[in-house]
């Protein structure tokens, strides 16, 4: 695996109906070791079957937002990036090629990994997307991204290139300050825009051999994609319905607030009448130091241990008041929209 190379701003993370984030990422434009490249000839897929665009509510950051997904089952499965579905209440799923339109519910996500897996709702003999894991890819060959351009809506756009590199390694930041690093992505010199994420990048026989989750917005053309590959070892374990270190199944606790890093942790800047901080006596101005026995230094630490917590079931919870004076207490998280 390549050593990470210097961060280079300006790209985006999450792929929105406006640029709501930016990432950070450490890519080579130079030629990785290529994995070599088939000869065996398939039939071409069909473009944009089994493709869908995503429509999100944010209903606790009153905000919406969009993205792309890639139908892996005739009964509605849908496989897209889980900064697609973050933070999101509602969900709306449009089958591009039919126009038909979904209600969704999460099955499960991975975070570490940027993975996600939905479940449209009374969906039934779906065209799928044609998957192309076990094509060899190869610095150089022709690839294009598809996706649903800005929020847009309609045919998905084309965002055309070639494979600059392989087996990169990209250190992705969004817009709470969350930083990630996702390895083994293809890079490309597609020219991908907001709302992309979570579609296919494919190989010119319309085979989706990756996964777009990111691009450039610093003048130079730069899309990425974890291999299809990769993202379907976590797809799978999902659909197994048991969570581990790096896949959340199930329902997703809540603390009901709105937070703020500082510097002797997360500091609460709101809190939602009636949700778990408020019935556990939490105001603005409070700032969280430990939660269910974890010392707490950041928002991160709390979202990564909100992944280990039942809904319905009361922790402990430690944290300073606006008198700077200790205070514990016990918090039982709700239910809430993924991480």
């Amino acid at each position: 695996m390549p050593a990470l190379m210097p961060t280079v701003p300006g790209l985006t993370r999450r792929l929105l109906l406006a640029v709501l984030a930016t990432l950070a990422s450490a890519v080579a434009a130079s030629p990785a070791g290529a994995a070599g490249h088939t000869t065996r000839s398939a039939p071409q897929a069909t473009p944009n079957v089994g493709i869908v665009d995503i429509y999100t509510t944010l209903g606790f950051q009153n905000g919406i937002a969009a993205g792309t997904g890639m139908i892996l089952s005739h009964s509605g499965e849908v496989l897209t990036n889980n900064h697609v579905i973050r933070g999101a209440t509602k969900f709306k799923v449009v089958d591009v090629t039919t126009h038909r339109t979904y209600g969704a519910t999460v099955v499960g996500y991975s975070v570490s990994r940027d993975v996600a897996v939905l479940q449209m709702a009374s969906a039934s003999k779906l065209q799928t997307i044609r998957l192309g894991g076990s094509v060899r890819m190869r610095v150089g060959q022709p690839v294009v991204a598809r996706g649903n351009a800005q929020g847009l809506g309609g045919a998905p756009k084309a965002a055309r290139g070639r494979v600059i590199a392989l087996h990169r390694q990209i250190v992705a930041k969004d817009e709470s300050g969350d930083s990630e690093t996702l390895t083994n992505v293809i890079a490309t010199n597609a020219p991908v825009v907001p709302g992309y994420s979570g579609g296919p990048l494919e190989d010119a026989r319309n085979r989706a051999i990756g996964m777009v989750t990111a691009g450039s917005t610093s003048g130079v053309h730069r899309g990425f994609a974890i291999p299809i590959r990769q993202a379907l070892i976590y797809a799978r374990a999902i659909e197994k319905g048991k969570s581990s270190a790096t896949v959340h199944v199930g329902p997703t606790a809540f603390l009901g607030v709105v937070l703020t890093d500082t510097s002797t942790g997360a500091a609460i800047s709101q809190v939602f009448p009636g949700k778990a901080a408020d019935a556990a006596g939490l105001v603005a101005g409070d700032v969280i130091t430990s939660l269910s026995g974890t010392a707490i230094s950041s928002s991160s630490d709390i979202r990564h241990v909100l992944l280990s917590l039942v809904p319905g079931t009361a922790v402990p919870i430690e944290w300073t008041d606006a008198t700077h004076t200790a205070q514990t207490g016990s918090i039982t998280p709700t239910s809430g929209p993924p991480q």
